[in-house]
């Protein structure tokens, strides 16, 4: 009778996963820096969103205060198609938490709140003034 083994030995496993993780060694960070990139990215889309969603109703109101009455937390997300877009770095979508909007007499200014995902210096201050 003949026995062909035709089997992997440990060795040769042990080999296969030490070249596993090297490779998920080196590319880990990287895929990391890409998640983390994008999260920025699209918090500061969604800022601009907002931004010209005031910018809006400031030429609206015919563009005589940008704390004018019409331009409120109810009429920006009106003016967005209802709904405030999403914030990646923490994860919600409420004008008022996700996002630091103020807004005096003669400017309005847009950022991204950081929330545990992003860096807060990686997140821009969007000004829009007369």
């Amino acid at each position: 009778m003949n026995k062909s083994n035709k089997a992997f030995t440990l060795i040769e496993l042990l080999v296969v996963v030490l070249i596993l993780g090297i490779l998920v060694a080196v590319a880990l960070p990287s895929y990391l820096s890409s998640v983390k990139d994008a999260r920025h990215k699209t918090a500061n889309a969604n800022a601009k969103a907002i931004a010209t969603a005031v910018q809006a109703l400031y030429t609206k109101s015919n563009g005589k205060s940008y704390s004018a009455t019409d331009i409120t937390a109810s009429a920006i997300t009106a003016e967005l198609g209802g709904t405030v877009p999403t914030n990646p770095c923490t994860g919600a979508a409420s004008l008022t938490t996700d996002y630091n909007l103020t807004q005096t007499a003669s400017q309005a200014t847009i950022q991204p709140a950081a929330g545990s995902n992003c860096t807060a210096g990686d997140l821009p201050v969007i000004t829009l003034a007369q």
